[in-house]
């Protein structure tokens, strides 16, 4: 089974799917979100891992919108995995790090790291780079830059940098959802570990213009079923100014008699419900 995840190597993407899966799938690096989901789509690979949201930065966005807007893949499964940042730089600069005049990495990375920043690096530049991984292997391959790079483990032993600052991340609590896609209607089991896991299912909704307290009764369709939602997320619909369309995570596997019996009741307000994915989510 061919898995393809936001790459290169070493992001933290690549380090949730080989924690996660068996060593029977093959991982295939991709250099953006879209370009993973559009492998999937397109069946270059059976699966899709990418980013879906992180504990201290929130959603990532590109996901949740390629998603509704231009692939609609179904979400098979979703990964959480501890995020741990360290401050890397090339064996050549270990004993002068405090002097380097650039940082490399994600946007979301670099946000999970500014207590650290301001503290040792005020007035230090940022590069923001397509993954972790990417500005790991850019500081790899450029040694005669005074760089430095925030990424993971993973990636200072495959690029061969040195840890001069591990967990420097704002919050203890720092975990990243990455949502399992495949095609639709596509039938293939998944081939994890055995982690621990809880059930979830994702909903889309869209609400009618003319009704008021639409999401109230939206909302209500789930409370009086004893149906616990664990987020539930506007993002813009792209069709008209100030629409909106909500995501929503239900804490149940799609069950025969409740979640169908919300979806219905929530229909016959006359709003939209899409079903993303009903799934296992495993914890790392």
């Amino acid at each position: 089974m061919n898995v393809a995840y936001l790459g290169p190597e070493a992001t933290f993407t690549h380090l949730a799917v080989t924690s996660c899966f068996r060593n029977e799938i093959t991982a295939k690096p991709y250099i953006t979100i879209p370009e993973c989901m559009d492998a999937a789509m397109n069946r270059e690979v059976d699966l899709a891992v990418v980013p879906l949201e992180n504990a201290i930065e929130g959603s990532v966005n590109l996901t949740i919108d390629y998603l509704i807007h231009e692939q609609p893949l179904q979400i098979v499964g979703e990964i959480v995995s501890p995020i741990r940042q360290h401050l890397l730089v090339h064996p050549s600069r270990k004993d002068t790090w405090q002097n380097i005049e650039k940082i490399e990495s994600h946007p979301h990375a670099i946000a999970q790291c500014h207590r650290f920043l301001r503290q040792y690096f005020k007035t230090t530049p940022f590069d923001y780079t397509t993954s972790t991984g990417a500005a790991a292997k850019f500081v790899s391959e450029h040694p005669e830059c005074n760089m430095g790079v925030i990424a993971n483990e993973m990636a200072a032993k495959i690029y061969q940098l040195e840890i001069v600052k591990e967990d420097i991340h704002d919050y203890d609590n720092n975990y990243t959802r990455f949502a399992i896609l495949q095609r639709p209607n596509q039938d293939a089991a998944l081939p994890v570990k055995n982690q621990s896991s809880v059930d979830k299912t994702t909903l889309m909704v869209t609400l009618p213009n003319d009704r008021t307290g639409a999401l109230h009764q939206v909302l209500s369709a789930f409370a009086w079923r004893q149906i616990n939602l664990s987020k539930i997320e506007s993002r813009p619909t792209k069709a008209g100014v100030w629409d909106y369309f909500f995501i929503i995570d239900i804490e149940m596997k799609l069950d025969d008699v409740l979640i169908p019996g919300a979806i219905a009741e929530i229909e016959a307000l006359g709003c939209g419900v899409k079903l993303l994915g009903s799934y296992s989510s495993y914890l790392l």
